[in-house]
């Protein structure tokens, strides 16, 4: 029968709630930074509250994947802080306890973590993803809410701006207004000016109705042509006068599946799939391609001989000896002048069309190139932050002990500090990788790559107690360094002297025999 330790146990419940609040603080701030990037497309727009709620909901389950290595990083410096500060880690180590025993348990439930996070991206991440998108389009693209403002210029409605200088909240009466018509372009604008008005919502949202009060209005008839020509227009006054503008205040969700196509909303087999396949593509045109321009533009051959020799045995083509290789230096000096010119036109034409049409492939397949690389992204990504939980907790575990600070002071800070450096490597590998720098194995894997060796090193040291952030140790290494100099120095010049002194004395020896 399976038996948990009392040491495990304690372990556990000591890390546990630290690291449900670290994931809940965690995935709180990097939602709030998501929503402060949309908050000027999605707010104050008269959108009901619960979408708002739907919205914080999506935006916290696409979150999770990040908030994890985070909180992983940061519950384990503070659960090891606190055991170092408590001496309860000096006691568990005095009692014959290793450290590796000691984060035994938390490593399964790393491994266990990793494997959730994983499903996660899988399984949850890419339906959250396709309805994050399609609520989001849906509160930009919403009609904003009718809120005209005093004494300044109101355009948020389609095709029209209105001027309002004063307004009455108590009667709702606007005073003063001016409104500029350019439904019918801007040479053809209708000014309209009314000492005061009510504005109102039909009962369907989709219209409103400006009910004006003792004003004028103005338009042309004909577009202007020419500064003197006489333009038609029309001018009216009246008492009370109804416009209404089509205004949609309803909102209106898009449809979900529009955003099936995107690489966020796939399934990690979607992903490998849409990879293989833009790859075999991209793999096939560049071949084609290279045997095109090889048999028809390759030393000039036209493109009929390139076709017959296509049909023949690649491995008869490759072991083929030329037979002769022309000096084309030699055949250009014997052509005049106006031969050579000609020949040089003729050769750059060519290449000019070579490289055009070199160019124009790479701008028909660059859609194909960014899907190839953005489903690289994203594919990779899901491993890259799965893995990355295990390497911040051999990270933060070790450190916690070998700082032994608790709370949520020293270690907030350790850990911002290295999801910062892992956030900027992550980013400029995926910069990498959307350039065609770098493959995209290679640049999602950069930042656990980078953080990997961190983590084995401070394991090792924290384990075998090794004093790495203390002070002391580290000044008397430098002073050995600079003792050991110093010795160097002093035997260097003792020699010297003593081969002075040893040369006078033969010379001198040398004048007494003389």
């Amino acid at each position: 029968m399976f038996r948990i330790k009392r040491l495990h146990l304690f372990v556990l419940q000591s890390f546990f709630p630290i690291f449900l609040m670290t994931f809940l603080i965690s995935n709180f701030i990097l939602v709030m930074q998501l929503v402060w990037r949309v908050a000027e497309y999605i707010v104050g727009k008269g959108i009901e509250f619960t979408a708002y709620l739907e919205f914080l909901l999506y935006a916290a389950a696409t979150m999770v994947p990040l908030s994890l290595p985070l909180a992983v990083l940061l519950a384990s410096l503070m659960t090891f802080g606190n055991f170092g500060e408590k001496l309860e880690l000096l006691a568990m180590k005095s009692a014959g306890i290793s450290l590796y025993n000691i984060m035994r348990p938390l490593i399964v439930l790393m491994i266990l973590l990793s494997v959730f996070s994983f499903v996660f991206q899988d399984r949850i991440l890419p339906v959250a993803q396709m309805k994050l998108q399609s609520l989001t389009v849906s509160m930009q693209q919403k009609s904003p809410a009718l809120s005209i403002p005093q004494g300044a210029f109101y355009s948020d409605i389609e095709g029209m701006t209105i001027y309002v200088k004063e307004k009455d909240t108590k009667k709702k009466l606007l005073k003063d207004i001016m409104i500029y018509d350019f439904s019918q372009g801007f040479d053809n604008a209708a000014v309209t000016l009314a000492d005061s008005g009510l504005l109102r919502l039909t009962e369907d949202k989709l219209n409103l109705v400006l009910t004006l009060y003792h004003g004028e209005g103005f338009s042309n008839f004909d577009k202007q042509q020419a500064v003197t020509k006489d333009i038609p227009y029309r001018r009216e006054s009246f008492r009370e006068k109804e416009i209404i503008i089509p205004f949609d205040n309803n909102f209106n969700r898009i449809d979900e599946s529009q955003f099936q196509s995107s690489h966020l909303s796939k399934k990690n087999d979607e992903l490998k799939q849409v990879i293989d396949s833009m790859g075999s593509l991209l793999d096939s045109t560049k071949i084609k391609k290279k045997i095109q321009y090889t048999e028809s533009h390759f030393m000039g051959r036209n493109t009929e001989k390139g076709r017959e020799l296509i049909g023949r045995d690649s491995m008869a083509r490759a072991t083929e000896v030329p037979l002769f290789n022309p000096d084309i230096d030699s055949l250009f000096l014997t052509l005049n002048k106006a031969q050579a010119d000609n020949m040089l036109d003729k050769a750059l034409k060519k290449v000019g069309t070579i490289r055009s049409e070199f160019e124009y492939q790479e701008i028909a397949l660059s859609r194909e190139h960014n899907q190839f690389r953005r489903s690289g992204i994203e594919y990779y990504r899901r491993y890259a932050l799965s893995v990355a939980c295990l390497v911040f907790f051999f990270i933060g575990a070790p450190l916690g002990a070998i700082i032994r600070k608790g709370g949520i002071g020293m270690p907030a800070v350790v850990s911002v500090i290295l999801f910062i450096a892992y956030y900027m490597i992550d980013a400029a590998g995926q910069k990498l990788v959307r350039n065609g720098t770098l493959e995209a194995f290679y640049g999602m894997f950069l930042s656990t790559a980078a953080l990997l060796p961190l983590g084995i090193f401070l394991t090792y040291k924290s384990a075998n107690d090794s004093a790495i952030f203390n002070l002391d140790s580290y000044i008397a290494f430098f002073k050995r360094i600079f003792n050991v100099k110093f010795t160097y120095r002093y035997l260097r010049y003792v020699f010297r002297v003593a081969l002075k002194k040893k040369y006078y004395a033969r010379k001198n020896k040398t004048k007494q025999y003389r």
